[in-house]
């Protein structure tokens, strides 16, 4: 749903916040879809694998559902991932509710009524602040869209092993993403 908008991005950032949540992108507020089983599920197991082998080590830290605010745009994607030194913490080393910075690693996951140019609008926004990487997950089809800055997308699926950051050490297939759906 996008709604017209005349306000300014300082504006919407007083308002409530909204189930699901509304991102503010070149002037308008769009509410995300209402994400169903596949996209919960995806969502958990990605931001569980990347927390367990980077959370301890003070590595990076992954957030499902997280509000980014920068470069004029206010965004909500599926998961992010920080590196670890650029995670706003307050005196006592709890992290912050606000992030105004943009994510090392943008993860979006299409949902069966959400356009793919929304999404991947998003994802080039980020990319073009600083991010290292986006993927663009679609459950549906069964692919993912790798995007790099400075580079095409690159389509996987199957056995392709998937694109990670350089600050990650980390092994992973499509297969394998998609595998997280089962479960038991």
């Amino acid at each position: 749903m996008t709604t017209a908008a005349s306000l300014t991005l300082e504006e919407f950032l007083k308002l409530p916040e909204t189930k699901p949540a509304s991102e503010f992108v070149d002037g308008k507020i769009h509410q995300k879809p209402m994400p169903q089983g596949k996209h919960s599920r995806l969502q958990l197991k990605f931001c569980d694998a990347i927390n367990q082998i980077a959370e301890t080590p003070h590595i990076a830290l992954a957030f499902p559902e997280l509000r980014c605010t920068f470069g004029g745009r206010s965004i909500v994607p599926d998961a992010t991932v920080f590196v670890w030194e650029r995670i706003p913490f307050d005196a006592d080393g709890e992290v912050l509710n606000t992030f105004e910075i943009y994510p090392d690693w943008t993860v979006e996951i299409l949902s069966p009524d959400q356009r793919a140019t929304k999404v991947i609008s998003n994802i080039l926004h980020c990319l073009k602040y600083g991010t290292q990487l986006g993927w663009l997950i679609d459950p549906d089809e069964r692919l993912i869209l790798a995007f790099i800055p400075g580079q095409e997308p690159v389509e996987l699926t199957g056995s392709n092993s998937l694109s990670i950051p350089k600050f990650l050490t980390l092994d992973l297939t499509v297969e394998q993403v998609f595998g997280w759906l089962k479960v038991g």
